[in-house]
């Protein structure tokens, strides 16, 4: 098993940054992708970027956010921040090399969310 825990979520005004870091733990794995998503309340869960050897990010976070990966560790520097990035944040890992790293059905371990809340 792996476990996710994420941090570094809080309040913040429009304009503002934040830095989200995910530590994974357990069961070691080599290849493999990481990635974030978000939920905002009453919205589905969406993918907001990921790291393979590659990066994606979701065409609303592009040029504002930025993924980086330093082994088992995730982080995800937010910048520009809007009300609308307000949502409970989640790292994902996957063990295996996923197809479509933007769906959330490749990943296999979720973190527990931190919140992000952006103020106008």
């Amino acid at each position: 098993q792996v476990q996710l825990v994420e941090s570094g979520g809080g309040l913040v005004q429009a304009g503002g940054s934040l830095r989200l870091s995910c530590v994974a733990s357990g069961r070691t794995f080599s290849t493999s992708a990481m990635a974030w998503f978000r939920q905002a309340p009453g919205k589905e869960r969406e993918f907001v970027a990921a790291v393979t050897w590659i990066t994606y990010y979701a065409n609303s976070v592009k040029g504002r956010f930025t993924i980086s990966r330093d082994n088992a560790k995730v982080y995800l520097q937010m910048n520009s921040l809007q009300p609308e990035d307000t949502a409970v944040y989640y790292c994902a890992a996957t063990p295996v090399p996923p197809r479509l790293a933007m769906k959330s059905d490749e990943y296999a371990y979720w973190g527990q969310g931190t919140q992000v809340t952006v103020s106008s």
